[in-house]
């Protein structure tokens, strides 16, 4: 979704052309969803919105699609709206369910619609936390040692306490990368110059 203004004030007026052009250019299909309802296979929303995937797209989904949520609550995919089409709801297998609809398709919600990742994986990975922990840690440093410079505000994470996690994990790992020379950075940073 895409949003005008700032602040408290912003006001959301349309789908994202910027990220679906992106998306595009990424090689992926990009289609209203009532055109990818009759298509997928499998849908995942991330948008952080509700009824994304709702009634009029039931009705025209494959037997047997898969439903899931990676984006916000259990909203995005409307459950209700799903029921109503339904003559019988039931467990196939832990964190899988499995929605008759009333003309004999089938199709399936995880995780009963919620964070998929969250309700339905086995936690985050230790490979992932770390950084995560790490990144957090630093960032609540520069923020201690910042905080008269940097005022009451939301900000974003540092780019550099980013790439500094990102330098640690990989000597964690015993991976390497190269390194830019001196030559290199000034290129780089030339545009800035003129």
């Amino acid at each position: 979704m895409r949003a005008k203004g700032l602040g408290a004030n912003v006001v959301v007026t349309e789908i994202d052309s910027i990220r679906a052009v992106e998306a595009y250019m990424d090689g992926f299909t990009v289609l209203p969803m009532m055109e990818a309802a009759k298509i997928g296979d499998i849908f995942v929303t991330v948008t952080g919105n509700r009824d994304v995937i709702r009634g009029e797209h039931y009705d025209v989904m494959k037997n047997g699609a898969i439903l899931s949520n990676a984006g916000h609550f259990d909203v995005e995919v409307n459950k209700p709206e799903l029921e109503a089409r339904s003559t019988q709801v039931r467990t196939v297998r832990r964190n899988i369910e499995e929605y008759q609809l009333k003309d004999g398709r089938s199709v399936y919600v995880l995780a009963e619609g919620r964070l998929v990742n969250l309700a339905a994986g086995d936690g985050h990975p230790a490979e992932i936390m770390d950084m995560t922990f790490a990144l957090q840690a630093m960032s609540l440093k520069y923020v201690n040692e910042k905080y008269q410079e940097l005022g009451k505000k939301v900000i974003n994470v540092p780019y550099e306490l980013d790439e500094q996690v990102a330098r640690l994990k990989l000597a964690s790992l015993g991976i390497s990368v190269d390194t830019l020379s001196e030559e290199q950075k000034s290129y780089l940073d030339s545009w800035q110059e003129h």
